[in-house]
C-alpha cells in the first residue's frame, strides 16, 4: 500500500481545533499499542506502514488516513473504538478556511456566485480540480494537491441537501472553452456543468466574451443568504476581499451580481451554449 508518506496529511499548525484532535487520537493510539506492549516498529509492520510514520501519527504530526484507523483498530483489538475516531479525523482532515467555507455553503438557503478566472470550484469535476491544482507555481506536492481535491468535492454536499439551497453560477465564456488538463478533462466539465444546471435549485448563466460592458471587471461575487435574514459576501473590490456582512457592503455585491447577471446569457441559453461547446470539444 502506500510508502512513508501514504498514511495521512499535515497537521496545519494555525488550526487549534484540527491540532488538538490529532494529538487526541495519536495519544490513544499510543496508549492502546503500548498497553499490548507492542513496538512501534511491530505495530507499523501490522498496519503496513513505516515506524516513523506510526511515531509521527502517535504524536499529532500526521492526520491519519480512515484506512489506516481501520487497521490500527484490528491490530490494536480495539473493537471499533478507533475506527469511530474518523468521523473526528475526518472534520480536520481539510484545511480550517476549507472548513469555515463548506460549513457556511451549509447552512446557506441562497448561494450567488461569480468566478471570472475559473469553473466555479462547486461546478468543478475532481478530475478538473486536481488538474487546476497540478498547475500551481511553486509546485503544490502530490500530498497537497490530493488533500486539496478532496477539500473541494466535499463542498459539493451542497447540492444534496434536503431542502436544497438556490444556486446561481456566472461562468465566463473563456474559462468553458480553455482547455485545462486536456480536451478530455475539459469534456467532461462541460458534460458535468450541464448535468448540474439541469437541476431545478441551480441556475447556471454565461457571460459571453464579445460583450461590451461587464459589471464584473474588479473580481470574483460570493454572496451566501441564510434563513434568518443574514448575510455574508465577499469580492475582491470590497473590503479588500474580507468577507463582509454589513448592509452597505452587501449591497454593492448584490447591485454588481445583479448587473452581471442581467449581461450574461439566460439560463436556459447558458445550457444551450454549453452543449454547443461540447459539440466543438
Amino acid at each position: 500500500m502506500g510508502g512513508e508518506d501514504e498514511p495521512g496529511w499535515e497537521v496545519d499548525p494555525d488550526d487549534e481545533w484540527g491540532v488538538a484532535v490529532i494529538a487526541t487520537v495519536g495519544r490513544q493510539l499510543k496508549l492502546r499499542r503500548e498497553a499490548l506492549a507492542l513496538r512501534a516498529a511491530d505495530f507499523g509492520r501490522a498496519v503496513g506502514y513505516g515506524e516513523d510514520m506510526v511515531y509521527k501519527v502517535e504524536a499529532g504530526k500526521r492526520i491519519p488516513r480512515p484506512e489506516y484507523l481501520d487497521k490500527a483498530d484490528k491490530v490494536l483489538k480495539a473493537g471499533g473504538l478507533i475506527s469511530a475516531m474518523k468521523e473526528d479525523v475526518e472534520k480536520v482532515r481539510y484545511p480550517r478556511k476549507v472548513r469555515a467555507l463548506a460549513e457556511m455553503e451549509g447552512k446557506a438557503v441562497e448561494l450567488q456566485l461569480y468566478d471570472p478566472l475559473n469553473i466555479h470550484g462547486l461546478l468543478q469535476t475532481p478530475e478538473y480540480a486536481r488538474a487546476l491544482f497540478g498547475m500551481h507555481r511553486p509546485a503544490l506536492t502530490q500530498d497537497h494537491i490530493e488533500r486539496a481535491t478532496e477539500a473541494r468535492v466535499s463542498r459539493k454536499s451542497v447540492f444534496e441537501r434536503d431542502p436544497t439551497p438556490e444556486l446561481s453560477f456566472i461562468l465566463e465564456e473563456w474559462v468553458l472553452r480553455r482547455p485545462l488538463g486536456g480536451r478530455v478533462l475539459l469534456r467532461q466539465q462541460l458534460e458535468h456543468a450541464l448535468e448540474l444546471g439541469q437541476l431545478r435549485n441551480v441556475e447556471i448563466q454565461v457571460m459571453p466574451m464579445d460583450r461590451p460592458e461587464h459589471a464584473g471587471i474588479e473580481g470574483g461575487i460570493e454572496v451566501l443568504k441564510f434563513a434568518d435574514g443574514s448575510a455574508v459576501g465577499r469580492s475582491p473590490g470590497v473590503a479588500n476581499g474580507r468577507p463582509v456582512s454589513e448592509p452597505r457592503d452587501l449591497r454593492v455585491l448584490e447591485l454588481r451580481y445583479g448587473i452581471i447577471r442581467a449581461q450574461a446569457l439566460s439560463p436556459r441559453e447558458s445550457l444551450a451554449f454549453i452543449e454547443e461547446l461540447l459539440g466543438e470539444t
